[in-house]
């Protein structure tokens, strides 16, 4: 992969990495959600469960997001950006253009959600 793609790429990843971060403090404003206390009747309990489920959902997400995106910083620093953690080949750099944060190969994700 060319520098100037892989110059790309890193400034993508490290936008993504503050508009997330950004978004996850928004969402909690500390590191558990905290669930939400709309009063004690049965309707008001079923929506305060709903939206404490969402929020940790939305959290889990970010959370996983950010990880692989800090993951692939990393790779990138080590000089071992854009290789298949299975096939240990090169991943198409269009694909990491679209993903940045992809750790597999267009042919071994495929095989892995065949298999799932």
């Amino acid at each position: 992969m060319d520098q100037a793609t892989l110059d790309t790429i890193k400034a993508d990843l490290l936008s993504k990495k503050a508009q997330l971060e950004q978004e996850s403090s928004l969402l909690t404003g500390n590191e558990v959600s905290e669930f939400p206390d709309y009063g004690d009747q049965n309707d008001e309990n079923a929506q305060e469960v709903n939206e404490h489920s969402t929020n940790l959902e939305a959290e889990r997400v970010l959370a996983s997001t950010l990880k692989d995106i800090n993951s692939a910083l990393a790779k990138i620093d080590k000089g071992e950006y854009g290789i298949c953690k299975y096939c240990k080949q090169q991943i198409d750099p269009k694909r990491l253009l679209i993903r940045p944060f992809s750790s597999a190969c267009i042919d071994c994700k495929n095989k892995l959600q065949q298999s799932n």
